[in-house]
């Protein structure tokens, strides 16, 4: 329908620099988590004692070995006994603590992923036609599934360990400290070779983070226009072509994935290699300790364990840190899409506009595709006074602009020159929901949403009553056919009205229309891919949606047009003759000669036909 349009400075524009990824974006992320945090306090109080009771195990395991190596032949176990109750006790508690805390934070990150894919797909719905001409179905469909995705781990598990972590390395730290200062210094001088490796290692990490994702959306969007239109791919038998083009999508994130796997291998085997090592050490340093009477066998065994919770919190906040880095790249993708902003400003104060009459006013209107308007001009110079009730036919050869000019209309886009008026008034000083719906549109490829009949009829007015929706399938010739299926309204259509005929799903578009109730409508070649009777009941139907509305009927038929109040005939952007049929034919000027052309064609295809 669109020509297509150049490209703008969106941020998301291949042609435009990328955003620089900043970690602050993960603070912005957590702001989503604010209606939450309730059950994010609760969750970490739960945190933080399910972490401080993992960090009094250790002392316990201490004195149990003490109790039994130290009471060798002694028959008392007392000591012995309550030491295990208490372990078992802390266990239960520890396990109950946990599995609240991981309850809760997960709740927080649920609930953040829902509200922000609802954020984006309800920002995605306020950007203007051009956006979408300019981004693949694809990408933003991958924004809003594989890339909100990976951040859910950020905002739940993630969260979670990283509270967990953070409180068990701290405890871990100071207990171990003062089980054994010397052995604390030899332990604690691994971590900045950790930290060190994690900065470095995932600065990398992030950056092909971010290729894995941009190649997972391009896969997702050859897919994505290969299903969308399978039937002309078969029709060329392209198969091989787009099984090729997804092949090369997919392997160039396979690729992105293995380059990403290789750095988190890498920083994996040096944790564990710094970790386990500095335990070796330690074992080997504590052991010569315990032979000089320095320590005993079980204040060895707690430092151990403190020793390996401190290695394995640090390797397990390593993993956390690799998640962030992977939440950066995607949460910079998502952000984009939330930063984009419409090019269709919305006025401050807008102009009230409950019932239009209906007057539509160009007044030297021009118009071009691309940033700055100036690329591609479609419309020159247009002037063109509509009095409100009165129905105008568009025609002009191909590429004259005419499906252009009614896009404007409803500000699919804005005018680059000029002023487009309603009702006396700049359509931009209406607000955009409330200009679009005075207006209603009946395009060539109908596009029904794969629901029912009756909640695409319900598209054009959700709250009406069921006798209203059969009242507007009625007046648009439809009623007929939708009661003779099985389900009757309830009848499924399928994805973009598959299941029903082209001329059902025209009708059912006029019903949609007719519930609506614009005050101007748009038809758009609206019966040009129909067949005779389909035409004949979508034409019946469109005559009375007509009546008492403003009317804009672009038609490559000519002969459907010539009832019509006012023909006005376009070429090269500019109106070129404006008038009547019977005027427009007596002045013999291009419309006389596209409807002469026109019924020459239709007369030597009656002739052919006929020809035994």
């Amino acid at each position: 329908m669109f020509s297509r349009p150049g490209r703008s400075a969106s941020s998301l524009s291949p042609d435009s620099p990328r955003v620089r990824r900043d970690p602050r974006q993960l603070v912005r992320l957590l702001a989503f988590a604010r209606p939450y945090r309730a059950l994010f306090v609760v969750g970490l109080l739960a945190t933080l004692v399910s972490s401080g009771l993992n960090l009094v195990f250790p002392a316990l395991f201490g004195r149990l070995i003490d109790a039994s190596f130290l009471r060798v032949g002694s028959s008392d176990t007392s000591q012995l006994d309550r030491t295990v109750v208490l372990l078992l006790g802390i266990f239960a508690l520890s396990a109950l603590f946990g599995a609240a805390q991981s309850y809760l934070l997960s709740r927080v990150g649920a609930g953040v992923v829902a509200d922000l894919r609802r954020a984006v797909f309800s920002h995605l719905l306020t950007l203007s036609p051009r956006f979408f001409g300019e981004h693949k179905t694809g990408d933003l469909t991958s924004r809003l599934t594989s890339d909100v995705g990976t951040v859910q781990t950020v905002t739940s598990t993630a969260l979670a360990q990283l509270a967990a972590q953070s409180v068990s390395l701290v405890g871990a730290v100071v207990l171990l400290v003062s089980t054994s200062p010397r052995l604390s210094l030899l332990t604690l001088a691994v971590i900045p070779l950790v930290i060190g490796t994690a900065v470095v290692v995932g600065r990398q990490i992030r950056r092909v983070s971010r290729e894995v994702q941009d190649a997972v959306a391009g896969a997702n969007a050859s897919a994505e226009e290969a299903i969308s239109g399978v039937r002309v791919v078969q029709s060329f038998t392209a198969e091989g072509v787009e099984r090729g083009r997804y092949g090369e999508g997919v392997l160039a994130s396979f690729r992105a994935a293995l380059r990403r796997a290789q750095w988190q291998a890498l920083m994996a085997g040096v944790m564990s290699f710094l970790t386990f090592g500095a335990l070796a050490v330690v074992l080997w340093y504590g052991g010569r300790q315990v032979m000089a009477g320095s320590l005993t066998p079980g204040n060895l065994v707690t430092f151990l364990f403190y020793a390996l919770q401190v290695g394995g919190t640090v390797a397990a906040l390593t993993g956390i840190f690799n998640q962030f880095q992977e939440a950066l790249g995607a949460s910079g993708r998502i952000f984009e899409l939330l930063d984009e902003r419409s090019d269709l400003p919305q006025p401050a104060q807008p102009a009230p506009l409950a019932r239009a009459e209906g007057r539509v006013a160009f007044e030297g209107v021009s118009f071009g595709y691309g940033a700055d308007g100036e690329r591609g001009a479609v419309l020159r110079d247009v002037t063109l006074d509509v009095p409100a009730g009165q129905v105008v036919a568009l025609v002009g050869p191909s590429g004259a602009g005419k499906t252009t000019l009614v896009n404007l209309i409803p500000r699919f886009w804005d005018v680059t020159g000029g002023t487009l008026r309603v009702d006396g008034r700049d359509v931009r000083d209406y607000a955009l929901a409330d200009l679009r719906a005075q207006v209603g549109l009946v395009p060539q490829e109908t596009l029904l949403f794969s629901g029912t009949v009756r909640e695409n009829i319900l598209y054009g007015r959700p709250g009406a009553r069921p006798e209203e929706v059969e009242a507007a399938a009625r007046a648009a010739n439809a009623h007929e056919f939708i009661t003779a299926f099985p389900q009757g309204y309830d009848t499924v259509v399928g994805e973009r009205g598959v299941k029903l005929s082209g001329g059902q799903r025209q009708r059912v578009a006029i019903a949609r229309a007719v519930l609506k109730d614009p005050r101007i409508l748009i038809l758009d070649e609206a019966t040009s891919a129909l067949d005779n009777e389909s035409e004949a009941l979508v034409q019946a139907a469109l005559e009375r949606l007509m009546q008492g509305r403003t009317t804009f009927v672009i038609a490559h038929r000519l002969s459907t047009i010539r009832n019509a109040d006012r023909i006005v005939v376009m070429d090269g952007g500019r109106v070129v003759e404006d008038g009547p049929h019977a005027d427009l034919i007596a002045q013999g000027g291009l419309y006389r000669d596209l409807y002469e052309l026109q019924f020459r064609s239709q007369e030597d295809a009656r002739a052919q036909l006929a020809a035994p």
